[in-house]
């Protein structure tokens, strides 16, 4: 069981949402394998013990709330609501109606909670620890996913706004990411910038 990959399932019978979420932990948790099941029925005909963590839609879990209080240590149950007191108190919860940046630092700060800072989970890839920017771009990439624009990361650095618009551009193509978020991410789990300063 340690060598194989850990597994996360999303039980929701939402499609947009299913592959936006499973994107989104993709990229969190690359070393994951994301499989999808739109009903509680299809998760019932695989091995479901196999999984990590399940994160299910609020009215799924109802339905099937013995099945989930008995796992509900590995269940992230996807709420509507933000507020604490419209969502199931026996579990951890994750609101989906949240702008991108937020949505991206709750699932962070799950997946650094839920493992001891990242601690008990399987070690990255050797190819993803490899470092691929150089000081700068780290420097530049930190301050971006902190929300500094670029005139502002300019004078905290002290260059010019053309070259953090080269570093920024550069820092986009060699990690291959197109928005904030996956830069986001990258940052967070390569220890480049503390969760709480994002």
């Amino acid at each position: 069981m340690h060598n194989q990959i850990p597994k996360i399932a999303i039980i929701e019978s939402n499609t947009l949402a299913v592959i936006g979420l499973k994107n989104i932990l993709q990229d969190v948790m690359p070393i994951m394998t994301v499989d999808t099941f739109g009903s509680f029925d299809e998760l019932m005909g695989v091995d479901y013990a196999t999984y990590f963590h399940y994160f299910v839609s609020t009215n799924i879990v109802l339905d099937n709330r013995s099945f989930f209080i008995e796992n509900c240590r590995k269940t992230i149950v996807l709420t509507a609501s933000a507020d604490p007191n419209a969502q199931l108190s026996d579990f951890h919860c994750l609101c989906i109606n949240q702008p991108e940046q937020v949505l991206i630092k709750s699932i962070l700060r799950l997946e650094q909670m839920a493992h001891g800072h990242g601690k008990n989970l399987p070690p990255v890839p050797k190819v993803m620890q490899e470092k691929i920017l150089s000081d700068r771009e780290i420097e530049v990439l930190s301050l971006i996913v902190q929300g500094y624009i670029n005139k502002e990361i300019a004078d905290k650095l002290n260059i010019g706004l053309a070259t953090v618009v080269t570093h920024r551009r550069n820092i986009m193509e060699k990690l291959d990411v197109k928005s904030v978020s996956a830069l986001t991410i990258y940052a967070v789990m390569h220890g480049y910038v503390d969760i709480n300063k994002i």
